[in-house]
């Protein structure tokens, strides 16, 4: 049998107890800032590198708009209201047997924007919209 890479095509989003259908989901990465240090009497003369404080990308979520479907929206006017609902979210990407293959658990996560579809009177395509998310944390299962 031979070993490839795994298609990123097949994947599912749950939040708040729903598995929602996304056609794209990016911004998927963690970063350590370095912090740098050299003290005066040290006979090396570069600094010292140690790991730092972590940061996250915002989350772009973008699937097909339906309508009566205002889910972006009312989880969107929680923060306008000034109530804030933070979600976890799990990101999963999925093998032929509809398993999880590749985890994303996604902490604390609220929408800070939400994007409508662009109209185009002479365009052929569906309409897209968009919710990105900031979080505090991303952890990341290979299964």
């Amino acid at each position: 049998m031979a070993n490839y890479p795994l298609p990123k095509f097949h994947f599912q989003v749950e939040w708040g107890g729903a598995s929602i259908g996304f056609t794209e989901v990016s911004g998927l990465d963690v970063q350590t800032d370095p912090i740098e240090y050299r003290d005066g009497a040290s006979p090396e003369y570069v600094k010292t590198k140690m790991p730092g404080m972590q940061k996250f990308s915002n989350i772009t979520m973008k699937r097909g708009s339906f309508k009566g479907d205002n889910e972006f929206y009312t989880w969107w006017n929680t923060v306008a209201l000034n109530t804030i609902e933070r979600r976890n979210v799990t990101i999963s990407l999925l093998n032929e047997n509809h398993e999880p293959v590749i985890v994303w658990k996604v902490k604390n996560a609220w929408p800070i924007k939400v994007q409508s579809t662009d109209l185009k009177a002479d365009g052929n395509e569906v309409a897209i919209e968009s919710i990105e998310l900031v979080h505090e944390g991303l952890v990341i299962q290979n299964e």
